[in-house]
């Protein structure tokens, strides 16, 4: 009897191989469509406020833009107080900025300008203001999205 392991025949292994290539090609291919019919929840707003942080982590002047369900939100600190904004623009979903030197909310894809203290389109091709998001401040915290 001998103890030595015996070699695998070659026309085993290439069926072995096969079969693990095949499925993972299957599972590549699988999980995209699975993904796709059971997505993550993804609120276009959120139901509960988001925090932002210390109620005076932005300095006046000076904007921060963070996440906000499904898009981005723009919070700016303004010598009149905070606002907020969301930061996709209404003329070609392009993310703006606030420029502190001019005061004004910029996208940078159409050259589109916006008041910062309302919204409101300044000028460029944007069809309608930004959309106003409630802000309000608890416990020192300031938080993005309608107060419970």
């Amino acid at each position: 009897m001998s103890d030595s392991p015996q070699p695998v025949p070659r026309r085993a292994f290439v069926k072995l191989l096969s079969a693990v290539l095949g499925a993972v090609g299957l599972g590549v291919l699988a999980g995209p469509a699975v993904a796709f019919f059971w997505p993550l929840k993804l609120e276009e707003i959120p139901s509960e406020p988001v925090e932002v942080g210390p109620a005076d982590l932005i300095p006046v002047n000076d904007s921060r833009t963070l996440r906000y369900g499904r898009y981005p939100a723009l919070v700016i600190q303004l010598p009149e107080g905070v606002r907020a904004y969301s930061a996709v623009c209404t003329h070609f979903a392009c993310l703006v900025k606030f420029n502190p030197e001019s005061g004004q909310i910029e996208c940078p894809c159409h050259a589109g300008f916006f008041n910062a203290l309302d919204g409101t389109v300044i000028s460029g091709p944007p069809p309608k203001a930004l959309t106003v998001l409630p802000t309000f401040v608890q416990e020192n915290t300031l938080f993005l999205g309608s107060q419970a």
